[in-house]
Protein backbone atom coordinates (compact mmCIF):
# COMPACT_ATOMS: atom_id res chain seq x y z
CA UNK A 1 0.00 0.00 0.00
CA UNK A 2 1.23 3.22 -0.95
CA UNK A 3 2.41 5.44 1.58
CA UNK A 4 0.37 9.42 1.83
CA UNK A 5 3.10 12.03 1.35
CA UNK A 6 2.64 13.62 4.38
CA UNK A 7 6.43 15.59 5.13
CA UNK A 8 8.82 17.24 3.03
CA UNK A 9 12.49 17.61 3.85
CA UNK A 10 14.17 20.84 3.97
CA UNK A 11 17.69 19.50 3.89
CA UNK A 12 18.88 16.30 2.59
CA UNK A 13 22.50 14.55 3.24
CA UNK A 14 23.45 11.51 1.18
CA UNK A 15 26.50 9.24 1.32
CA UNK A 16 28.02 7.02 -0.44
CA UNK A 17 31.23 5.13 -1.47
CA UNK A 18 30.48 6.24 -4.82
CA UNK A 19 29.85 9.91 -4.96
CA UNK A 20 32.07 11.49 -6.96
CA UNK A 21 33.62 8.36 -7.09
CA UNK A 22 32.98 6.22 -10.55
CA UNK A 23 33.13 1.90 -9.35
CA UNK A 24 29.75 0.63 -9.94
CA UNK A 25 25.94 0.71 -10.29
CA UNK A 26 25.23 2.92 -7.29
CA UNK A 27 27.18 5.90 -9.06
CA UNK A 28 24.43 5.11 -11.55
CA UNK A 29 21.83 5.58 -9.19
CA UNK A 30 22.84 8.38 -7.38
CA UNK A 31 24.64 10.33 -10.36
CA UNK A 32 21.67 10.20 -12.50
CA UNK A 33 18.78 11.02 -9.85
CA UNK A 34 20.96 14.27 -8.91
CA UNK A 35 19.03 16.67 -11.02
CA UNK A 36 15.79 15.29 -10.35
CA UNK A 37 16.34 15.65 -6.59
CA UNK A 38 18.17 19.87 -7.61
CA UNK A 39 15.16 20.01 -9.15
CA UNK A 40 13.14 19.85 -5.92
CA UNK A 41 15.58 20.62 -3.32
CA UNK A 42 17.89 23.15 -4.83
CA UNK A 43 21.16 23.03 -3.34
CA UNK A 44 19.06 21.64 -0.18
CA UNK A 45 20.35 18.18 -1.38
CA UNK A 46 24.46 17.50 -0.44
CA UNK A 47 26.34 14.40 -1.55
CA UNK A 48 29.09 13.48 0.71
CA UNK A 49 32.07 11.13 -0.36
CA UNK A 50 35.51 9.89 -0.15
CA UNK A 51 38.67 11.83 -0.77
CA UNK A 52 40.50 9.54 -2.77
CA UNK A 53 42.44 12.38 -5.56
CA UNK A 54 44.78 13.80 -2.74
CA UNK A 55 47.05 14.87 -5.52
CA UNK A 56 45.05 13.89 -8.50
CA UNK A 57 42.27 16.07 -10.23
CA UNK A 58 39.27 14.23 -9.84
CA UNK A 59 36.69 14.53 -12.89
CA UNK A 60 34.11 13.92 -11.01
CA UNK A 61 34.52 16.98 -8.80
CA UNK A 62 34.60 20.50 -8.99
CA UNK A 63 36.03 22.23 -6.33
CA UNK A 64 34.32 25.68 -5.23
CA UNK A 65 36.29 27.63 -2.71
CA UNK A 66 33.71 29.61 -1.83
CA UNK A 67 30.65 27.11 -1.74
CA UNK A 68 29.98 26.94 2.36
CA UNK A 69 33.08 28.77 3.07
CA UNK A 70 32.44 29.47 6.35
CA UNK A 71 31.22 25.63 7.37
CA UNK A 72 34.56 24.58 5.43
CA UNK A 73 36.68 26.91 7.39
CA UNK A 74 34.52 26.25 11.02
CA UNK A 75 35.46 22.26 10.34
CA UNK A 76 39.00 22.31 9.27
CA UNK A 77 39.93 24.62 12.05
CA UNK A 78 37.78 23.91 15.31
CA UNK A 79 36.85 20.13 14.29
CA UNK A 80 39.98 18.79 12.55
CA UNK A 81 37.93 17.62 9.52
CA UNK A 82 39.82 17.65 6.41
CA UNK A 83 37.15 18.43 3.53
CA UNK A 84 36.57 20.09 0.12
CA UNK A 85 33.69 21.31 -0.87
CA UNK A 86 32.51 21.53 -4.39
CA UNK A 87 30.00 20.34 -7.01
CA UNK A 88 29.33 16.72 -8.56
CA UNK A 89 30.19 16.85 -11.95
CA UNK A 90 27.18 15.50 -13.34
CA UNK A 91 24.06 16.96 -14.99
CA UNK A 92 22.24 18.77 -11.84
CA UNK A 93 25.93 19.45 -10.72
CA UNK A 94 24.86 19.47 -6.97
CA UNK A 95 26.91 20.14 -3.87
CA UNK A 96 29.15 17.59 -2.76
CA UNK A 97 31.61 17.44 -0.02
CA UNK A 98 34.71 15.28 0.35
CA UNK A 99 36.18 14.04 3.27
CA UNK A 100 39.15 12.47 3.90
CA UNK A 101 38.91 9.78 6.71
CA UNK A 102 42.61 8.61 6.62
CA UNK A 103 42.83 10.39 10.23
CA UNK A 104 40.48 8.17 11.83
CA UNK A 105 42.40 5.40 11.74
CA UNK A 106 44.22 6.32 14.58
CA UNK A 107 41.28 6.05 16.82
CA UNK A 108 39.51 2.78 15.06
CA UNK A 109 39.69 1.09 18.60
CA UNK A 110 38.21 3.13 20.00
CA UNK A 111 35.72 3.68 17.81
CA UNK A 112 34.94 -0.02 17.21
CA UNK A 113 34.76 -0.57 21.09
CA UNK A 114 32.06 1.96 20.69
CA UNK A 115 30.10 0.07 18.22
CA UNK A 116 30.16 -2.93 20.48
CA UNK A 117 29.36 -1.58 23.74
CA UNK A 118 26.27 0.56 21.85
CA UNK A 119 25.01 -1.71 19.09
CA UNK A 120 26.80 -5.15 19.73
CA UNK A 121 28.48 -4.98 16.29
CA UNK A 122 31.81 -6.90 16.48
CA UNK A 123 34.39 -5.47 13.93
CA UNK A 124 37.20 -7.92 15.14
CA UNK A 125 35.76 -10.67 12.99
CA UNK A 126 35.70 -7.81 10.14
CA UNK A 127 38.16 -7.96 6.66
CA UNK A 128 38.79 -6.67 3.68
CA UNK A 129 36.72 -3.26 2.79
CA UNK A 130 35.97 -3.07 6.48
CA UNK A 131 37.71 -0.67 7.82
CA UNK A 132 38.11 1.90 4.67
CA UNK A 133 34.05 1.28 4.63
CA UNK A 134 33.98 2.17 8.63
CA UNK A 135 36.54 5.12 8.53
CA UNK A 136 34.38 7.19 5.98
CA UNK A 137 31.33 6.24 7.45
CA UNK A 138 32.82 7.36 10.66
CA UNK A 139 33.59 10.98 8.95
CA UNK A 140 30.31 11.20 7.29
CA UNK A 141 28.75 10.96 10.76
CA UNK A 142 30.89 13.65 11.77
CA UNK A 143 30.31 16.11 8.76
CA UNK A 144 26.82 15.69 8.70
CA UNK A 145 26.80 16.75 12.38
CA UNK A 146 29.25 19.65 12.16
CA UNK A 147 26.92 20.84 8.61
CA UNK A 148 23.73 20.35 10.87
CA UNK A 149 24.86 22.08 13.83
CA UNK A 150 26.77 24.89 12.50
CA UNK A 151 23.24 25.75 9.73
CA UNK A 152 21.56 25.83 12.88
CA UNK A 153 19.05 23.20 11.57
CA UNK A 154 17.65 22.27 14.66
CA UNK A 155 13.96 23.45 13.77
CA UNK A 156 14.62 22.44 9.74
CA UNK A 157 12.91 18.43 8.53
CA UNK A 158 16.37 16.85 7.91
CA UNK A 159 17.13 13.50 6.67
CA UNK A 160 20.80 11.50 6.20
CA UNK A 161 20.14 9.16 3.47
CA UNK A 162 23.25 6.36 3.08
CA UNK A 163 23.79 3.88 1.10
CA UNK A 164 24.87 0.57 1.58
CA UNK A 165 26.32 -1.79 4.50
CA UNK A 166 29.93 0.48 3.66
CA UNK A 167 27.69 3.34 5.32
CA UNK A 168 26.13 1.85 8.31
CA UNK A 169 28.08 3.14 11.00
CA UNK A 170 27.04 6.50 9.81
CA UNK A 171 23.59 5.69 10.26
CA UNK A 172 23.81 4.19 13.40
CA UNK A 173 26.02 7.78 14.53
CA UNK A 174 23.71 9.92 13.57
CA UNK A 175 21.11 8.01 15.13
CA UNK A 176 22.60 7.99 17.67
CA UNK A 177 24.14 11.67 18.67
CA UNK A 178 21.42 13.52 16.27
CA UNK A 179 18.22 11.56 16.90
CA UNK A 180 16.58 14.29 15.42
CA UNK A 181 18.07 14.00 11.69
CA UNK A 182 15.80 11.10 9.98
CA UNK A 183 17.92 8.16 8.81
CA UNK A 184 17.14 6.35 5.16
CA UNK A 185 19.64 3.00 4.76
CA UNK A 186 19.29 1.76 1.68
CA UNK A 187 20.63 -1.83 0.81
CA UNK A 188 21.08 -2.11 -2.59
CA UNK A 189 22.07 -5.71 -2.24
CA UNK A 190 22.56 -7.66 1.02
CA UNK A 191 26.54 -8.40 2.05
CA UNK A 192 25.15 -11.98 2.73
CA UNK A 193 23.14 -12.61 -0.15
CA UNK A 194 25.49 -11.30 -2.72
CA UNK A 195 28.17 -13.86 -0.62
CA UNK A 196 25.94 -16.95 -0.58
CA UNK A 197 25.48 -16.60 -4.65
CA UNK A 198 29.38 -15.52 -4.93
CA UNK A 199 30.10 -18.89 -2.85
CA UNK A 200 27.91 -21.40 -5.63
CA UNK A 201 24.98 -21.52 -3.29
CA UNK A 202 22.03 -21.61 -4.24
CA UNK A 203 20.25 -18.78 -2.82
CA UNK A 204 16.51 -18.97 -4.59
CA UNK A 205 15.55 -22.64 -4.40
CA UNK A 206 16.92 -22.54 -0.48
CA UNK A 207 16.33 -19.55 0.37
CA UNK A 208 13.13 -19.72 2.97
CA UNK A 209 15.71 -22.44 4.66
CA UNK A 210 18.97 -19.22 5.12
CA UNK A 211 19.52 -17.48 8.20
CA UNK A 212 21.58 -14.65 7.73
CA UNK A 213 23.54 -14.71 10.70
CA UNK A 214 24.27 -18.90 10.18
CA UNK A 215 25.13 -17.92 6.98
CA UNK A 216 27.52 -15.32 7.96
CA UNK A 217 29.29 -17.06 10.02
CA UNK A 218 30.32 -20.27 7.39
CA UNK A 219 30.85 -17.75 5.02
CA UNK A 220 33.39 -15.36 6.92
CA UNK A 221 30.87 -12.31 6.38
CA UNK A 222 29.95 -11.75 9.70
CA UNK A 223 31.31 -7.96 10.15
CA UNK A 224 29.69 -6.81 7.21
CA UNK A 225 26.49 -8.63 7.55
CA UNK A 226 25.78 -7.92 11.19
CA UNK A 227 26.75 -4.21 10.56
CA UNK A 228 24.14 -4.19 7.57
CA UNK A 229 21.54 -5.71 10.09
CA UNK A 230 21.96 -3.09 12.67
CA UNK A 231 21.62 -0.71 10.82
CA UNK A 232 18.32 -1.87 9.07
CA UNK A 233 16.65 -2.25 12.02
CA UNK A 234 17.80 1.06 13.64
CA UNK A 235 17.17 3.60 11.06
CA UNK A 236 13.78 5.36 10.81
CA UNK A 237 13.33 3.79 7.63
CA UNK A 238 14.45 1.43 5.59
CA UNK A 239 14.66 0.48 1.62
CA UNK A 240 15.91 -1.92 -1.05
CA UNK A 241 16.17 -1.46 -5.04
CA UNK A 242 13.66 -4.36 -5.66
CA UNK A 243 10.72 -7.00 -4.44
CA UNK A 244 13.48 -9.58 -5.30
CA UNK A 245 16.22 -8.14 -2.68
CA UNK A 246 13.56 -7.18 -0.46
CA UNK A 247 12.37 -10.79 -0.20
CA UNK A 248 16.42 -11.22 0.91
CA UNK A 249 15.94 -8.65 3.54
CA UNK A 250 13.30 -10.26 5.15
CA UNK A 251 14.81 -13.68 5.27
CA UNK A 252 18.64 -12.96 6.09
CA UNK A 253 18.00 -9.37 7.70
CA UNK A 254 14.82 -10.18 9.63
CA UNK A 255 13.59 -7.01 8.36
CA UNK A 256 10.89 -5.39 5.74
CA UNK A 257 11.84 -3.07 3.92
CA UNK A 258 9.91 0.47 4.22
CA UNK A 259 9.91 1.14 1.00
CA UNK A 260 10.53 -0.46 -2.47
CA UNK A 261 13.08 2.52 -4.06
CA UNK A 262 13.68 1.18 -7.88
CA UNK A 263 16.37 2.69 -10.25
CA UNK A 264 15.79 5.33 -12.73
CA UNK A 265 18.07 6.80 -15.42
CA UNK A 266 17.80 10.26 -16.93
CA UNK A 267 17.98 10.58 -20.73
CA UNK A 268 19.87 13.87 -20.62
CA UNK A 269 22.78 11.31 -20.62
CA UNK A 270 21.98 10.10 -24.52
CA UNK A 271 22.19 12.03 -27.16
CA UNK A 272 19.39 13.04 -29.77
CA UNK A 273 19.25 13.42 -33.73
CA UNK A 274 22.22 13.18 -35.05
CA UNK A 275 24.65 13.64 -32.65
CA UNK A 276 23.06 10.20 -31.60
CA UNK A 277 23.82 9.13 -35.08
CA UNK A 278 27.41 10.20 -35.27
CA UNK A 279 28.17 8.93 -31.92
CA UNK A 280 26.67 5.18 -32.82
CA UNK A 281 28.82 5.23 -35.93
CA UNK A 282 32.35 6.30 -34.40
CA UNK A 283 31.46 3.23 -32.13
CA UNK A 284 30.81 0.38 -34.58
CA UNK A 285 33.66 1.97 -36.40
CA UNK A 286 36.11 1.72 -33.47
CA UNK A 287 34.75 -1.94 -31.98
CA UNK A 288 35.20 -3.11 -35.82
CA UNK A 289 38.88 -1.70 -36.03
CA UNK A 290 39.53 -3.04 -32.59
CA UNK A 291 38.49 -6.38 -33.42
CA UNK A 292 40.16 -6.35 -36.68
CA UNK A 293 43.45 -5.36 -35.69
CA UNK A 294 43.48 -8.09 -32.97
CA UNK A 295 41.96 -11.15 -35.33
CA UNK A 296 43.78 -10.17 -38.03
CA UNK A 297 40.21 -10.71 -39.91
CA UNK A 298 38.00 -7.93 -42.29
CA UNK A 299 34.97 -7.40 -40.59
CA UNK A 300 32.21 -5.85 -42.69
CA UNK A 301 30.37 -2.85 -41.49
CA UNK A 302 27.18 -4.20 -40.89
CA UNK A 303 28.76 -7.28 -38.55
CA UNK A 304 26.13 -7.90 -35.53
CA UNK A 305 28.04 -6.51 -32.57
CA UNK A 306 26.66 -7.29 -28.59
CA UNK A 307 28.05 -6.99 -25.62
CA UNK A 308 27.94 -7.77 -21.70
CA UNK A 309 29.18 -5.60 -18.93
CA UNK A 310 29.40 -4.73 -15.10
CA UNK A 311 31.12 -5.58 -12.66
CA UNK A 312 33.58 -8.65 -12.66
CA UNK A 313 31.15 -11.12 -10.65
CA UNK A 314 31.56 -14.07 -12.86
CA UNK A 315 28.69 -16.07 -11.80
CA UNK A 316 26.07 -13.44 -10.34
CA UNK A 317 26.44 -11.33 -13.66
CA UNK A 318 25.78 -14.50 -15.70
CA UNK A 319 29.16 -13.77 -17.72
CA UNK A 320 29.55 -17.45 -17.47
CA UNK A 321 26.34 -17.86 -19.49
CA UNK A 322 26.85 -15.24 -21.65
CA UNK A 323 30.34 -16.83 -22.87
CA UNK A 324 28.45 -20.40 -22.99
CA UNK A 325 25.61 -18.65 -25.13
CA UNK A 326 27.70 -17.04 -27.45
CA UNK A 327 30.08 -20.66 -28.35
CA UNK A 328 26.33 -21.94 -29.25
CA UNK A 329 26.03 -18.88 -31.50
CA UNK A 330 29.63 -20.03 -33.12
CA UNK A 331 28.58 -23.93 -33.35
CA UNK A 332 25.42 -22.71 -35.20
CA UNK A 333 27.32 -20.92 -37.95
CA UNK A 334 24.97 -17.95 -38.63
CA UNK A 335 25.28 -16.03 -41.76
CA UNK A 336 26.26 -12.95 -40.31
CA UNK A 337 29.10 -12.08 -38.78
CA UNK A 338 28.86 -12.09 -34.85
CA UNK A 339 31.54 -10.12 -32.19
CA UNK A 340 30.56 -10.51 -29.16
CA UNK A 341 32.91 -7.88 -26.31
CA UNK A 342 32.67 -8.74 -22.75
CA UNK A 343 32.93 -4.94 -21.64
CA UNK A 344 34.49 -6.18 -18.02
CA UNK A 345 37.20 -4.42 -15.25
CA UNK A 346 39.60 -6.81 -14.47
CA UNK A 347 42.89 -6.92 -12.74
CA UNK A 348 44.73 -5.55 -15.75
CA UNK A 349 48.47 -4.19 -16.58
CA UNK A 350 47.41 -1.67 -19.03
CA UNK A 351 46.71 -2.29 -23.12
CA UNK A 352 48.34 -4.73 -24.66
CA UNK A 353 51.46 -2.69 -26.46
CA UNK A 354 51.28 -5.36 -29.87
CA UNK A 355 47.52 -4.14 -29.91
CA UNK A 356 48.10 -0.23 -29.84
CA UNK A 357 50.99 -0.02 -32.38
CA UNK A 358 48.59 -1.87 -34.67
CA UNK A 359 45.67 0.34 -34.01
CA UNK A 360 48.66 3.45 -33.98
CA UNK A 361 49.68 2.21 -37.95
CA UNK A 362 46.16 2.03 -38.97
CA UNK A 363 47.51 -0.62 -42.03
CA UNK A 364 45.17 -3.37 -42.78
CA UNK A 365 46.64 -6.56 -41.24
CA UNK A 366 45.73 -10.63 -42.50
CA UNK A 367 47.28 -12.50 -38.72
CA UNK A 368 46.17 -12.28 -35.41
CA UNK A 369 48.24 -11.25 -32.80
CA UNK A 370 49.18 -13.63 -30.45
CA UNK A 371 45.70 -14.70 -27.97
CA UNK A 372 43.74 -12.39 -29.90
CA UNK A 373 40.96 -12.83 -27.94
CA UNK A 374 41.69 -9.90 -25.53
CA UNK A 375 42.52 -6.06 -25.36
CA UNK A 376 44.48 -5.67 -22.16
CA UNK A 377 47.40 -7.31 -20.27
CA UNK A 378 46.08 -9.06 -17.18
CA UNK A 379 48.22 -9.97 -14.19
CA UNK A 380 47.48 -13.78 -13.24
CA UNK A 381 46.02 -14.98 -16.35
CA UNK A 382 46.00 -18.73 -15.68
CA UNK A 383 43.46 -17.30 -12.81
CA UNK A 384 41.33 -15.56 -14.61
CA UNK A 385 37.79 -17.32 -15.45
CA UNK A 386 36.22 -15.53 -18.45
CA UNK A 387 40.25 -16.41 -19.88
CA UNK A 388 39.89 -20.23 -18.78
CA UNK A 389 36.88 -20.51 -20.10
CA UNK A 390 37.52 -19.11 -23.61
CA UNK A 391 40.26 -21.18 -23.60
CA UNK A 392 38.28 -24.30 -22.44
CA UNK A 393 36.01 -23.74 -25.84
CA UNK A 394 38.56 -23.07 -27.85
CA UNK A 395 37.45 -19.37 -28.64
CA UNK A 396 40.70 -18.86 -30.78
CA UNK A 397 38.28 -16.04 -32.84
CA UNK A 398 39.92 -18.22 -36.09
CA UNK A 399 39.16 -15.86 -39.50
CA UNK A 400 37.09 -18.75 -40.84
CA UNK A 401 34.70 -19.07 -37.78
CA UNK A 402 32.06 -15.95 -38.20
CA UNK A 403 31.57 -15.65 -34.40
CA UNK A 404 34.22 -14.27 -32.48
CA UNK A 405 34.35 -13.03 -28.53
CA UNK A 406 36.56 -10.33 -26.94
CA UNK A 407 37.40 -9.57 -23.59
CA UNK A 408 37.71 -6.10 -22.89
CA UNK A 409 38.98 -6.19 -19.04
CA UNK A 410 39.71 -2.59 -18.77
CA UNK A 411 37.63 0.18 -16.98
CA UNK A 412 35.95 2.52 -20.13
CA UNK A 413 36.76 5.95 -18.64
CA UNK A 414 37.65 7.30 -22.74
CA UNK A 415 41.49 6.73 -21.62
CA UNK A 416 42.31 3.08 -21.79
CA UNK A 417 44.61 2.81 -24.40
CA UNK A 418 42.50 1.11 -26.58
CA UNK A 419 39.13 2.35 -27.33
CA UNK A 420 39.39 5.34 -25.59
CA UNK A 421 36.11 6.35 -25.25
CA UNK A 422 33.86 6.51 -22.36
CA UNK A 423 31.57 3.20 -21.87
CA UNK A 424 28.27 5.56 -23.15
CA UNK A 425 30.17 6.33 -26.38
CA UNK A 426 30.84 2.61 -26.79
CA UNK A 427 27.33 1.27 -25.16
CA UNK A 428 25.61 3.52 -28.19
CA UNK A 429 27.23 1.20 -31.26
CA UNK A 430 26.18 -1.77 -30.00
CA UNK A 431 23.10 -3.74 -32.11
CA UNK A 432 22.46 -5.86 -29.02
CA UNK A 433 22.86 -6.36 -25.03
CA UNK A 434 23.18 -9.62 -23.02
CA UNK A 435 22.60 -9.50 -19.18
CA UNK A 436 21.91 -13.49 -17.80
CA UNK A 437 22.10 -12.40 -14.04
CA UNK A 438 21.67 -14.76 -11.26
CA UNK A 439 22.26 -12.49 -8.80
CA UNK A 440 21.12 -8.51 -9.46
CA UNK A 441 19.17 -6.63 -7.20
CA UNK A 442 18.62 -4.30 -9.89
CA UNK A 443 19.99 -4.01 -13.15
CA UNK A 444 21.75 -0.80 -13.98
CA UNK A 445 23.61 -2.24 -17.23
CA UNK A 446 20.48 -3.21 -19.38
CA UNK A 447 18.25 -0.15 -18.16
CA UNK A 448 21.23 1.90 -19.41
CA UNK A 449 21.11 -0.09 -22.77
CA UNK A 450 17.41 0.46 -23.69
CA UNK A 451 17.91 3.82 -22.86
CA UNK A 452 20.55 4.27 -25.80
CA UNK A 453 18.38 2.20 -28.05
CA UNK A 454 20.08 -1.02 -27.81
CA UNK A 455 17.75 -4.23 -27.07
CA UNK A 456 18.86 -5.87 -24.00
CA UNK A 457 18.45 -9.63 -22.73
CA UNK A 458 17.63 -10.21 -19.31
CA UNK A 459 16.38 -12.79 -16.42
CA UNK A 460 13.67 -12.38 -13.90
CA UNK A 461 16.08 -12.51 -11.15
CA UNK A 462 16.95 -9.32 -11.76
CA UNK A 463 15.14 -5.98 -10.40
CA UNK A 464 15.08 -4.41 -13.66
CA UNK A 465 13.85 -7.91 -15.21
CA UNK A 466 11.01 -8.18 -13.00
CA UNK A 467 9.98 -4.36 -13.33
CA UNK A 468 10.06 -4.76 -17.31
CA UNK A 469 7.65 -7.29 -16.75
CA UNK A 470 5.37 -5.76 -15.02
CA UNK A 471 5.86 -2.84 -17.98
CA UNK A 472 4.55 -5.67 -20.91
CA UNK A 473 8.03 -6.96 -21.82
CA UNK A 474 8.72 -9.96 -22.63
CA UNK A 475 10.33 -11.00 -25.79
CA UNK A 476 13.01 -8.93 -27.75
CA UNK A 477 10.20 -7.35 -29.66
CA UNK A 478 9.31 -4.98 -26.76
CA UNK A 479 12.87 -3.93 -26.34
CA UNK A 480 13.38 -6.29 -23.00
CA UNK A 481 13.64 -10.35 -23.26
CA UNK A 482 13.45 -11.69 -19.59
CA UNK A 483 14.16 -15.00 -19.61
CA UNK A 484 13.05 -17.11 -16.22
CA UNK A 485 16.39 -18.53 -14.44
CA UNK A 486 16.70 -20.69 -11.43
CA UNK A 487 19.35 -22.39 -9.61
CA UNK A 488 19.70 -25.02 -12.14
CA UNK A 489 18.74 -23.73 -15.71
CA UNK A 490 22.17 -22.74 -16.67
CA UNK A 491 21.97 -24.58 -20.34
CA UNK A 492 18.64 -23.48 -20.97
CA UNK A 493 19.38 -20.09 -20.39
CA UNK A 494 22.40 -20.30 -22.91
CA UNK A 495 20.14 -21.84 -25.36
CA UNK A 496 17.48 -19.43 -25.35
CA UNK A 497 19.88 -16.47 -25.78
CA UNK A 498 21.97 -18.38 -28.95
CA UNK A 499 18.11 -18.48 -30.23
CA UNK A 500 17.68 -14.44 -29.56
CA UNK A 501 20.58 -13.80 -31.04
CA UNK A 502 20.11 -15.80 -34.04
CA UNK A 503 17.18 -14.52 -34.77
CA UNK A 504 17.51 -10.86 -34.03
CA UNK A 505 20.54 -10.51 -36.22
CA UNK A 506 18.41 -11.89 -38.89
CA UNK A 507 15.59 -8.98 -38.45
CA UNK A 508 15.33 -6.56 -41.57
CA UNK A 509 15.81 -2.73 -40.86
CA UNK A 510 12.17 -2.09 -40.15
CA UNK A 511 12.01 -4.73 -37.57
CA UNK A 512 15.27 -3.58 -35.88
CA UNK A 513 14.34 0.10 -35.78
CA UNK A 514 11.24 -1.21 -34.27
CA UNK A 515 12.65 -2.93 -31.81
CA UNK A 516 14.96 -0.31 -30.89
CA UNK A 517 12.24 2.35 -31.08
CA UNK A 518 10.16 -0.20 -28.16
CA UNK A 519 13.99 -0.19 -26.20
CA UNK A 520 14.12 3.17 -25.78
CA UNK A 521 9.84 4.02 -24.90
CA UNK A 522 10.20 1.34 -22.36
CA UNK A 523 13.01 3.09 -20.81
CA UNK A 524 11.53 6.46 -20.56
CA UNK A 525 9.38 4.43 -18.20
CA UNK A 526 12.16 4.13 -15.92
CA UNK A 527 12.58 7.43 -15.19
CA UNK A 528 13.55 9.49 -12.41
CA UNK A 529 10.85 11.57 -12.77
CA UNK A 530 8.46 8.63 -12.34
CA UNK A 531 10.82 6.94 -9.99
CA UNK A 532 11.13 9.85 -7.97
CA UNK A 533 8.17 9.62 -5.64
CA UNK A 534 9.23 6.38 -3.72
CA UNK A 535 12.19 8.72 -2.88
CA UNK A 536 9.71 11.17 -1.06
CA UNK A 537 7.80 8.65 0.61
CA UNK A 538 10.72 7.50 1.98
CA UNK A 539 11.99 10.70 3.00
CA UNK A 540 8.29 11.10 4.81
CA UNK A 541 7.90 8.00 6.37
CA UNK A 542 11.34 8.33 7.80
CA UNK A 543 10.66 12.50 9.24
CA UNK A 544 7.90 10.81 10.60
CA UNK A 545 9.48 8.14 12.63
CA UNK A 546 12.23 10.45 13.67
CA UNK A 547 12.62 10.15 17.79
CA UNK A 548 13.40 13.63 19.03
CA UNK A 549 15.22 13.04 22.13
CA UNK A 550 19.14 13.55 22.02
CA UNK A 551 21.46 10.68 23.19
CA UNK A 552 25.42 9.37 23.19
CA UNK A 553 28.34 9.25 24.63
CA UNK A 554 31.58 9.50 22.46
CA UNK A 555 33.37 12.49 22.00
CA UNK A 556 34.91 13.87 19.27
Amino acid sequence: MAHPQKVTPDYIFESSWEVCNKVGGIYTVLSTRAQTLQNLFKDKIIFIGPDLWKNIDNPDFIENKTLLQAWKKHAIEKENLNVRVGRWNVPGKPIAILVDFSPYYNRKDEIYFWMWEKYGIDSTVAYGDYDEASMFAYATGLVIESLYKFLQLQDKKVIAHLNEWMLGMAALYIRDKIPAIATIFTTHATSIGRSICGNNKPLYDQLENYNGDQMARELNMEGKHFLEKRTAHEVDCFTTVSEITGKECRQLLGKNPDVITPNGFEANFVPKGKAFDTKRKAARKTFIRVAEQLTGTQIPADAFLLATSGRYEYKNKGIDVFIEAIHRVKQAQPKRPVIAFILVPAWIKGPRQDLQERLKEKLPVDFPLPSPYYTHDLFETHNDKVLGYLQCLNFMNQEENPVKIIFVPSYLNGNDGIFNLPYYDLLIGLDLTVFPSYYEPWGYTPLESIAFHVPTITTNLAGFGLWAETEGAGDLNSGVEVIERTDTNYFEVAEKIKNTIIRYAEYDSNQVSATREAAYVLSEKASWSHFIKYYLEAYSIALENTPKSPKGDLEQ
